[in-house]
């Protein structure tokens, strides 16, 4: 009986205990791939590797085996942002240019889509003085349906918008603020169909386009909202059933992406008027049996307390809390502004413009907000005044820079036209604001 080699017994051995011999599917010796680099043909490869055979693998050519990091590198090639310069001085020249453009620029190619929808390009305006606040307006029209504009302050012109989400279209008693400085949130509400809903939505000032967010924890329509250090908090409104007003408050944390209940309000409560006021949520609403409610929310200890009735009695709606003042309006066309004072307790006179625009619905103030450091008045025609509070000591008349007034898509009426439309009766209110807000981007 012929006698076995050594591999012949090694592999019997193996194969009686159970183990698997599959083959390489490449011999280390037959593949001309693995041979020196330095051979760079065939033939040289034969010479030092003799009765070696075809390798399996593709046919050899230089790239065989490029690194990962190769390929990766050879992807990253992309061409300049703009032709003829580094990308560093093309963004600092892009940076630049006015926002009312970014929407043409971002349809110039794809990397100029990545980069002015992404948070680096924004970043660097914002760090560098260059972001521009616009103004968002949402507008309730005869018809009950929802449409919103911005206005561009800098080109003093109202841009176009992408049309408003159809959940929201003819919504009523909803949510509107802003998180992160550039994103628009519009939540809860009440469908004409559905009743009221939970769903929130957001639109992105960088991207031009709306996105959806976690839903609310409850359903709910006409609640008080606010914004306190990048959190949305939400509480009180009405929902549909037997305890139709609620007591029940919640938080949403952008960073976490959800939803938190916090401490209820002590009754319940349908909030007509809200404002930030020194780190607390200050609100005044209506009770279950229309009784006039007010509380304030600290969301350091999570408690809710009571309002002094000095600011209770002479707040107004629209109110506005800017460089720690808590500011309202003392007539309706909003030419007259009030400022509270902590230490008396009590309203103050605080600014007039001396000229009365007059008291039609379509002249009313509708909000306050703060553009570029400026107390901004919205008014139901869309126009709009900038009052500087900085100086509330200087009088109007011999300072008119401290009160301007824009003309923006409905322009101001005289006093003649608003007393023709007042006999005629004409002056019922085509449309009214809803909402207004600020976005930077």
């Amino acid at each position: 009986m012929a006698q076995l080699s050594e591999p012949q017994r090694s592999s019997n051995v193996q194969q009686q205990r159970g183990f698997r011999v599959q083959a390489p599917l490449v011999e280390s010796v037959s593949c001309y791939c693995r041979v020196d680099a330095g051979l760079k043909t065939v033939a040289g490869a034969r010479k030092f590797v003799p009765g070696s055979k075809l390798c399996i693998q593709p046919d050899i050519n230089p790239r065989a085996h490029k690194s990962k990091n190769g390929r990766r590198e050879r992807t990253r090639v992309q061409p300049p942002l703009l032709s003829g310069l580094p990308d560093d001085l093309a963004i600092a020249c892009l940076i630049r240019v006015p926002r009312a453009e970014h929407n043409k620029l971002r349809l110039v190619c794809k990397r100029w889509f990545r980069l002015l929808s992404g948070n680096y390009f924004y970043s660097l305006r914002k760090s560098l003085g260059m972001a521009e606040e616009w103004v968002y307006v949402f507008k309730r029209d005869r018809d009950g349906r929802i449409s919103w504009h911005a206005f561009d302050p800098v080109y003093q012109l109202w841009q176009p918008l992408p049309p408003v989400p159809v959940e929201y279209g003819y919504a009523l008693g909803f949510g509107c603020a802003v998180l992160s400085g550039c994103h628009l949130y519009l939540f809860g509400g009440k469908d004409p169909l559905k009743g009221s809903m939970r769903r929130v939505i957001f639109y992105s000032a960088r991207t031009n386009k709306w996105h959806r967010a976690p839903d609310m924890l409850r359903k709910r329509h006409f609640f008080g909202a606010c914004v306190i250090n990048n959190c949305l908090y939400v509480a009180g409104g009405e929902c549909e059933g037997i305890h139709r007003t609620l007591r029940s408050a919640e938080v949403y944390d952008p960073n976490k992406h959800r939803w938190n209940f916090i401490s209820d309000m002590s009754t319940a409560m349908v909030p007509f008027i809200g404002v930030v006021h020194n780190g607390k949520w200050f609100l005044k609403g209506l009770g279950a049996h229309r009784e006039v409610l007010s509380e304030a929310y600290s969301p350091e200890t999570n408690t809710w307390g009571s309002i002094t009735n000095g600011m209770i009695s002479g707040w107004r709606n629209p109110s506005i809390s800017m460089n720690g003042q808590l500011y309202a309006l003392d007539c309706r066309d909003g030419c007259k502004i009030r400022v509270y004072e902590e230490e008396s307790g009590s309203w103050k006179r605080f600014i007039d413009s001396k000229v009365h625009l007059g008291s039609s619905r379509a002249l009313e103030a509708a909000a306050l907000v703060s553009l570029n450091g400026k107390l901004c008045i919205i008014r139901n025609n869309l126009s709009i005044s900038l009052v500087d509070i900085s100086s509330p000591n200087k009088e109007v008349a011999s300072n008119p820079q401290i009160w301007e007034n824009i003309a923006g898509k409905g322009q101001i009426k005289t006093l003649f036209t608003n007393l023709w439309s007042s006999l005629s009766g004409r002056n019922s209110l085509k449309s009214h604001i809803v909402h207004c807000q600020v976005l930077q981007a």
